[in-house]
């Protein structure tokens, strides 16, 4: 299982974007692997498209990731709070690390460098 971050799936749904050829490259060379995001994540991929009434089609690129949604626990605020006390990272980057410990990831996929540290720092390599 590999946990996608915001950076990598918003720069793969959008053509316009300076890492769109990075994301779909990584994306293609991942797709035997099951790829998953945490739902605030998700809310955070899907923000632009919403803002230009495209949210139909950025969803349609989505479940044809077939990214799974990794649901928050009953005890996700207690644990982010945590992850944010630890990292020093913003709420939303603590989420994607959430969610790779909630679904018992082997890797994160992310363009976010301080992100990527902090998930090599907890054993959760980059692909």
């Amino acid at each position: 299982m590999i946990v996608v971050d915001a950076s990598v799936l918003i720069a793969q749904l959008d053509r316009g974007d300076a890492q769109h050829e990075r994301a779909f490259g990584r994306l293609v060379e991942l797709a035997s692997h099951p790829f998953a995001a945490s739902p605030i994540t998700i809310a955070e991929v899907l923000a632009g498209p919403a803002r230009h009434d495209r949210l139909d089609e950025a969803r349609g690129k989505l479940r044809a990731l077939e990214l799974e949604e990794v649901p928050l626990g009953p005890d996700a605020a207690a644990r982010l709070a945590v992850l944010r006390a630890g990292t020093r990272l913003k709420l939303p980057d603590c989420c994607v690390l959430l969610a790779a410990q909630d679904a018992a990831a082997d890797q994160i996929l992310t363009f976010d460098d301080r992100l990527g540290a902090a998930a090599a720092r907890m054993g959760l390599a980059e692909p």
